[in-house]
């Protein structure tokens, strides 16, 4: 069959003064072919269109009864072929199969396209260079990451300029509004400018819900840190992720990267999250380098940045329990005991908390993420525990005593041995742990462990207690005998 393609050539050639023959030998056809394609319509244009089946269509008896009416009833088409397919072998068995799915499919694509409800129509926008970036968290442990062989369950937050594509990518791990402001401050400084708008979804660490209008407006401290920047803020209508479109599409690219940096890799396991923040942000810069050009041309529209940054905390006045406790947004938190009574300042970073007790800081501790509730560090209470060890049975944070599962272990074990004494003797070592070296008492646990042997405090003390040095007595004579000094001297003038 000659195609387009040939014969265009042909004529090209024959115009070019070629002659039939060397014509139709580079068109790759015979000469009398040539002379029949010579002029006139292209192949294409002659052929006729078939208007006629085949074949019988399987569908025909039950199209009209059937199908079309759950078809004219299906205004949200999320009626699938499969679903059709299926209820038609219910209803007359043996007379469709598996095999018949795709002649199904192509009817019905056929039938929607023609006669079915309108479509949701999409449209392109024009982003100028300079107006606006947009903002989202996404879920992250889908990518199936872990950190010395543990899931590390995660999120990404992303700054996207709708322009030019380029973007800031930050760990988090939480949807928090310190997140969100160590991002934001974090892609300005990182872009050395400032978009005119901020778009993103309804996110709760930056809005809040209006209870009479059923609206949402931003929070306050959000709204301050957008009125710094000189930023306005934009927002999607709830449900409609399409509207936020840069961020999602970039989400997803970023996601598609990963994956495949991953495979290449050839592990998803990372010695410590400093190493998987390496590795993401090495991709980052592999996506930023395919808008370069876009991103010089959007520089020169940023507006200059303030000073400096904005500090990236919440800070909160809370008072120390007598159980040498804080609560801190619905957090529990130990701090030393020597605090107890006193108002202390906590401020609350992204991932870390501070505490802080007139403008000295006395700790920092991880911030709580998710589902944990509480978190009691063992050395802010052992040293009163120690003392009341009949308060260690039913302390309400008592599993938080266990720094290590070789603790957890060492405790059960003194059920067996000691009873109703497994208390006191599991204080004391934790008591020994706080005075020493934590490590070093799970050592010499682990160690009376392995061997089964029974074992109490004083067993575990002889095997991690450091042993005392032994201080030499040095005597000096009262009077110094500065002779020696004199005849050193004349040593050294001869």
């Amino acid at each position: 069959m000659v195609t387009d393609e040939q014969v265009r050539l042909l004529r090209q050639k024959r115009m070019k003064g070629k002659s039939q023959e060397a014509a139709a030998a580079a068109a790759g056809m015979s000469v009398r072919t040539a002379r029949e394609w010579g002029r006139g319509a292209l192949p294409s244009q002659t052929r006729k269109k078939r208007g006629w089946r085949t074949r019988n269509d399987p569908f025909d008896s039950v199209w009209a009864s059937v199908v079309e009416p759950l078809l004219r009833r299906d205004d949200d088409r999320v009626l699938q072929a499969t679903t059709i397919l299926d209820l038609l072998e219910r209803q007359t068995p043996g007379q469709f199969g598996e095999g018949q799915l795709r002649t199904l499919q192509r009817r019905i694509r056929d039938w929607r396209a023609l006669h079915g409800p309108d479509r949701e129509v999409f449209f392109e926008q024009v982003h100028p260079p300079g107006r606006e970036a947009q903002i989202d968290f996404t879920h992250a442990t889908e990518l199936g990451v872990t950190i010395a062989g543990v899931l590390f369950p995660h999120l990404f937050f992303e700054f996207v300029l709708s322009f030019s594509g380029w973007r800031w990518v930050g760990l988090a791990f939480g949807e928090t509004y310190e997140a969100l402001m160590d991002g934001i401050q974090g892609a300005l400084w990182a872009l050395g400018g400032s978009p005119e708008v901020i778009r993103s979804d309804n996110l709760s660490a930056a809005t809040h819900e209006l209870k009479r209008s059923g609206g949402r407006a931003l929070t306050e401290r959000f709204a301050s840190l957008l009125a710094y920047y000189g930023l306005r803020s934009t927002r999607i209508h709830p449900g409609r992720s399409h509207e936020n479109g840069v961020a999602e599409q970039a989400h997803h690219r970023l996601k598609l990267a990963l994956r495949q940096a991953l495979v290449i890799r050839g592990s998803r396991d990372f010695a410590s999250v400093a190493d998987y923040e390496e590795f993401v942000q090495e991709i980052v810069f592999r996506l930023n380098r395919r808008c370069a050009a876009k991103l010089e041309e959007e520089r020169a529209h940023l507006r200059s940045l303030p000073a400096k940054r904005l500090p990236a905390y919440t800070s909160y006045r809370v008072k120390v329990h007598k159980w040498s406790t804080i609560r801190l947004s619905s957090k529990t938190y130990s701090v030393p005991s020597r605090l107890r009574g006193h108002e202390v300042e906590a401020r609350q970073y992204a991932n870390e908390v501070e505490i802080y007790y007139r403008s000295q800081l006395v700790e920092r501790m991880p911030r709580l993420r998710g589902g944990e509730d509480y978190r009691i560090d063992y050395r802010h209470v052992i040293w009163s525990l120690v003392r009341k060890p009949g308060a260690f049975a039913r302390y309400r944070f008592r599993e938080e005593m266990f720094p290590t599962t070789t603790f957890r272990e060492a405790y059960d074990a003194l059920i067996r041995f000691k009873g109703e004494r497994a208390d006191i003797e599991y204080v004391r070592t934790l008591h020994l742990a706080a005075s020493t070296m934590e490590s070093a008492v799970e050592v010499a646990l682990r160690s009376l462990l392995d061997t089964g042997d029974r074992f109490d405090y004083a067993a575990v003390r002889g095997l991690a207690a450091p042993v005392k040095p032994t201080i030499p007595m040095l005597t000096t004579p009262a009077v110094p005998d500065l002779g020696v000094y004199d005849a050193l001297l004349v040593e050294a003038v001869r």
